[in-house]
């Protein structure tokens, strides 16, 4: 039996019944990913020694019958954004090198409270700005489907590590659209859930008013057991919200009867490749195949999105970033004649070109005499964009549309051009800032190959629709983890 082919709750039931040791599992992952590292990247911290250890504590905890979740004993990883006591989080940029948190993001010790075992920290572009994982101080991660593309991004490293059999689930952070759409172009499973869902404690900010954490998985199954480990009311963070359900593992049904569904015919229309249309458009027939009411439906204000998510984005960013300065902790300039010389120097060297831009942006919205002309004016964009999506939803359950506009570029071809770079999160951006719930979901690949997804929009709060939507159509095409098979030199000469 080969290990690495289960789902992360296969490999739980097992590991549960004695058929697996954690260690075993442990050591399935760690092994792939020492095979699989020198081609994708997707790792910047490795824990080895930390996953061995945690493999005999969960392991004893199991035995004695005290850890009965449905993810004990999983090898899972998360971004490099979410702190963790001890261990190295540096957000993928250099000014935060040396960097180790003395305390652990919520959402991570709500996993390892699941007894998930936390493999280490993966690539992410540099402090979450990037569509690409291109802007990381470590080199741009790799999609294993091709490494000569990339994984999408700021969660490349999440969705390239779970598409490339290193782990069985990983946490990133969705700022507009950094778990989704990585998620599609890696073919596997994302899900952004409603703003507030999963506490924001411990993940270091980009946009606070935007961020938010979540799983990639496998399958949808796994996305749903992954998503009621981190989902907490937290009192720490004062944007978390208290809800009365967590069970998201009881949306798993087969069934969309009656379920009224609607496709944006802004997302379908000009600057959308033709066969990410047709793979959309067929997985919305198959929903319809098994009773949804699914029909073309109206959602003004797309092309306003990008300006508006833009400015308040690198508005908060430029805000949020103040504090690294050299003086505290991480990167700090050698060279400098005094305090302020060494704050320039320090953020000089230390910050890559994406952050600096964005922090320019930011900087600039909100000067006298532009905050009402473009910060305010955006958070009015903003404001109408959520009526739109509340207009939306009085007539269905959910939107359903393609995750991004195309499949992964190849490497190299989007740091050239910022603006195309951001156009490529049209389908995303709105979800964040109407904070709603967002799911990607693979409906299959184009004719060289790579994964395309499909996005699935729902009301506040109702992530439980979209999990039935997907697990539906997941049982409707019997789709199955597919693992990605890396031939090493192979992928290295893509690369080249």
């Amino acid at each position: 039996m080969e290990i690495l082919k289960l789902t992360a709750l296969e490999l739980s039931a097992k590991i549960k019944a004695g058929e697996i040791k954690v260690k075993d599992a442990v050591k399935a992952a760690l092994d792939r990913i020492k095979e699989a590292e020198p081609a994708v990247n997707s790792f910047v911290t490795i824990d080895e020694a930390g996953a061995y250890r945690q493999a005999e504590i969960i392991q004893e905890e199991i035995d004695a019958g005290r850890m009965t979740g449905l993810l004990a004993g999983v090898p899972a990883a998360v971004k490099d954004n979410l702190c963790m006591d001890g261990i190295l989080t540096t957000c993928s940029s250099r000014i935060l090198s040396g960097f180790r948190p003395a305390y652990t993001a919520q959402a991570v010790e709500n996993l390892q409270k699941a007894g998930v075992v936390i493999l280490g920290k993966t690539n992410m572009d540099e402090f979450a700005m990037g569509s690409t994982t291109e802007t990381s101080c470590y080199g741009p991660a790799k999609n294993p489907h091709n490494t000569g593309h990339v994984p999408g991004g700021s969660s490349g490293g999440s969705c390239a590590a779970v598409a490339a059999g290193e782990c069985f689930g990983a946490l990133g952070s969705d700022t507009g659209g950094s778990i989704r759409q990585p998620g599609s172009f890696c073919g596997v499973v994302g899900l952004k859930p409603t703003y507030g869902t999963v506490s924001r404690y411990g993940l270091i900010a980009y946009g606070s008013s935007l961020d938010q954490i979540g799983p990639v998985t496998r399958d949808v199954s796994d996305c749903a057991a992954f998503l009621e480990a981190i989902a907490s009311h937290d009192p720490k963070d004062s944007t978390s919200v208290e809800r009365p359900d967590y069970h998201f593992t009881g949306a798993l049904v087969d069934d969309v009867k009656g379920l009224r569904i609607g496709i944006p015919k802004d997302y379908m229309g000009e600057g959308l490749d033709p066969e990410v249309r047709q793979a959309v458009m067929e997985a919305a027939a198959v929903l319809k195949k098994r009773g949804a009411a699914v029909e073309m439906a109206d959602l003004g204000l797309v092309r306003y999105a990008i300006p508006a998510y833009y400015t308040i984005a690198a508005a908060e960013a430029s805000s949020n970033l103040e504090r690294f300065d050299g003086v505290k902790y991480g990167y700090r300039a050698e060279d400098y004649d005094g305090l302020h010389d060494m704050y320039k120097k320090t953020r000089s060297e230390g910050f890559g070109p994406e952050v600096k831009r964005r922090i320019l942006l930011g900087s600039f919205v909100l000067s006298s005499g532009y905050y009402d002309a473009y910060y305010l004016k955006a958070l009015r964009t903003k404001a109408l964009i959520k009526k739109e999506f509340d207009k939306a939803f009085e007539k269905y359950d959910l939107l359903l549309g393609p995750t991004a506009p195309t499949v992964a570029p190849k490497l190299g071809e989007s740091l050239g051009d910022p603006l195309k770079m951001y156009l490529g999160d049209i389908y995303t951006i709105s979800v964040n800032l109407a904070g709603l719930p967002g799911m990607t979901v693979p409906v299959g690949k184009n004719r060289e190959g790579l994964p395309i997804g499909m996005q699935l929009i729902g009301k506040p709060f109702d992530e439980k629709t979209l999990i039935r939507a997907a697990y539906t159509y997941e049982c409707a095409t019997e789709k199955q983890y597919e693992e990605v098979v890396l031939d090493i030199n192979t992928a290295a000469k893509e690369a080249e």
